[in-house]
């Protein structure tokens, strides 16, 4: 099945992006692509594959140079403002902690993915580190997540985003995505409890036999081999926990939450959100086991654009179709290889200028289950769809 469009001609150009030609209801080709993982590897400059110890600790300083000034503005500066201008200060806080936290994440996640250095042991202490004080357990996700990309597009193997077909999709969330105050609903539980929901239940996680979770060592999320790392991921956030915890003791779980507690729920939803958006799209397919390959599964997402926000998380978000092809390349260099690479892949590569607010609220009501096309005789490439 290729890419059939469902609107004129005129439409599509009209909802284009200039990044973006195809337009949003113009799909995707879901059909083996006719280059090679490698003919992409040509086309990146050689250069963009090599990792910098020093270069990724600037980043590092960076941002905990960030996060600490804007906690010695929450600590020492805005209990000190005249009440009036403290309600200002607190959300203009929280919002800008939170982005600044979600860069340190991203950046731990580059570790889990061993695009921090050349240095394997390097890159799982200082991600195990990072992780740990944003309360998410380092080894845990990392395997997991690694399985995600492995099989990412795939109905049957992929481990977290799948897509409900119409027959499995929930009785309750056909009411809640089919009307605006449920599909609101909706968005704000994922937003707010969606991350830590998938930690501890694996909720919107691949199905399993017995109960599943990031923080059990014999979760069949893991291999024997992978074990130990789970208790050790449970160290680094339960130690964490108790800290904060001592912290809340000291001077009150209300100075905790503003401090700490709000941003980091800023961090769990900019998560929910980034990912939610780079593997919902009308034009992004899905495969069966019947059609299912890595290439094909790994250009099924689309890069979106998050403005100044962008810079602020080491472009995640914008160059989300490269990292899935090459996820051990450093963020540093993402950029530059998205713009090589966009030649080979053609129609296959997919930007999304739409703002974010309006591309978050048109994918909850456009894209509420998948089912194939009726004229595909094969049946293993499945497409979002809305009607109920």
């Amino acid at each position: 099945m290729g890419a059939g469009g469902r609107m004129s001609a005129e439409e599509e150009k009209k909802n284009a992006h200039p990044e973006d030609p195809y337009g949003y209801y113009h799909r995707a080709p879901s059909e083996s692509p006719p280059f090679t993982l490698n003919d992409i590897r040509k086309a990146i400059p050689p250069h963009c594959f090599q990792r910098s110890v020093i270069r990724s600790f600037s980043y590092v300083v960076r941002d905990l140079a960030a996060a600490s000034a804007l906690f010695y503005l929450a600590i020492v500066c805005i209990p000190s403002l005249p009440s009036p201008l403290r309600l200002l200060a607190w959300p203009l806080y929280w919002v800008a902690q939170g982005s600044v936290l979600t860069g340190v994440w991203v950046i731990a996640h580059e570790c889990g993915h061993q695009a921090f250095s050349d240095y394997g042991l390097l890159n799982d202490v200082v991600g195990w580190v990072l992780h740990s004080s944003l309360l998410c357990p380092y080894f845990s996700w990392k395997h997991s997540h690694r399985r995600h990309h492995a099989n990412t597009g795939s109905m049957d193997t992929d481990e977290v985003y799948i897509p409900k077909t119409l027959a499995t999709l929930p009785r309750f969330l056909k009411f809640l995505l089919n009307n605006p105050p449920g599909r609101f609903l909706y968005l704000f539980v994922s937003l707010t409890l969606g991350w830590p929901a998938y930690l501890a239940f694996n909720i919107s996680g691949r199905r399993y036999q017995r109960w599943t979770s990031h923080f059990d060592p014999n979760s069949p999320l893991y291999s024997d081999r992978e074990r130990v790392e789970i208790i050790i991921s449970d160290v680094g956030f339960f130690g964490m926990g108790y800290l904060l915890f001592r912290l809340a003791g000291a001077y009150s779980w209300g100075w905790l939450m503003r401090v700490y507690g709000v941003p980091l729920l800023g961090v769990n939803g900019l998560l929910v959100l980034i990912t939610y958006l780079h593997h919902t799209h009308l034009a992004l397919p899905h495969f069966d086991s019947s059609e299912w390959d890595w290439l094909r599964g790994a250009l099924a997402t689309v890069d979106r654009d998050y403005g100044f926000l962008n810079r602020v998380v080491h472009h995640v978000a914008d160059t989300h179709v490269l990292h899935h092809l090459f996820s051990s390349m450093p963020h540093y260099h993402a950029m530059e290889a998205t713009e090589a690479i966009k030649k080979v892949l053609g129609e296959y590569y997919r930007f999304d200028g739409t703002p974010i607010i309006k591309a978050t609220w048109r994918e909850a009501r456009e894209c509420i289950y998948v089912e194939p096309d009726e004229e595909d005789k094969s049946k293993g490439i499945l497409w979002y769809r809305k009607k109920l």
